[in-house]
């Protein structure tokens, strides 16, 4: 497999995303909505779930935001939210969203691993699938993050769950059959017709998160793998009822910053 550096990683996905808003929204925009906080495909949401918390007056880092319905619901519970994401397609459609429910949300297009913000500007941070699984240096997202945060700052982030590399992208019976080593950390890339990488998304085991956000500062306070509810059947790549049943799509991390 090709392996892509950080700088070609950014350059890649910011590629893809521009390239892929339009179609994204109109398969997946239903689903995410224009002010709701869903943390992953298995439909948790943090109206129910409640991992930030009381955010009423707290300033808000929203890491990855895509079209921003998360940090507008946060915005209409009392937040302080700033947006941000590596492409202007998915901030095409934020700022579209924005107008349309006339909501005044900060929107940012800036790389996780090169925050255009102060040291401890923020009272806590969020990623439902965002950024994180794309960046090929992850520890030094995760150490930028927490530069960000002020200390006892939550950080909460929503990937795709490390078992899901073991198997096809498949939601169907071919999605059950073990086709790779978890401990295989190559990424995933697509090239163009001139070899040079249009996306990557990078594999990390649950060991190397919680290290990566131990080291940048973090404790881990919960790991939070989402059961397939039993009222929901909806599809999203990989994520259906026959696997969700088996073993989790998701794994999402809750940390604190040390004090």
């Amino acid at each position: 497999m090709m392996d892509v550096d950080q700088a070609s990683s950014v350059a890649a996905n910011r590629r893809w995303w521009d390239a892929d808003a339009d179609d994204y929204h109109a398969e997946h925009g239903e689903f995410l909505g224009t002010v709701d906080l869903v943390w992953c495909p298995e439909n948790l949401r943090e109206a129910d779930a409640h991992l930030l918390g009381d955010v009423r007056g707290r300033r808000v880092l929203e890491v990855g935001c895509g079209s921003a319905p998360c940090s507008r619901w946060l915005l209409a519970q009392g937040a302080r939210p700033v947006a941000f994401d590596v492409s202007s397609g998915m901030l095409r459609h934020a700022r579209v969203a924005n107008e349309r429910t006339g909501m005044t949300l900060p929107l940012v297009q800036a790389d996780v691993c090169a925050l255009p913000f102060r040291d401890e500007s923020f009272d806590c941070a969020f990623s439902a699938f965002g950024a994180i699984p794309f960046v090929a240096d992850s520890a030094l997202a995760m150490r930028e993050v927490a530069r960000v945060l002020r200390p006892g700052g939550q950080w909460v982030l929503s990937v795709n769950h490390p078992m899901r590399w073991i198997f096809r992208d498949d939601p169907g019976p071919e999605g059950l059959v073990a086709i790779q080593s978890y401990f295989d950390r190559s990424p995933y890339v697509e090239v163009d017709a001139d070899d040079i990488p249009m996306y990557a998304e990078h594999h990390r085991t649950m060991g190397d998160r919680i290290r990566e956000l131990v080291a940048a500062g973090f404790a881990v306070l919960d790991v939070v793998e989402p059961e397939w509810p039993e009222d929901f059947d909806g599809v999203w790549g990989q994520w259906s009822r026959l696997r969700g049943e088996i073993f989790p799509g998701t794994a999402i991390f809750v940390a604190e910053k040390r004090r």
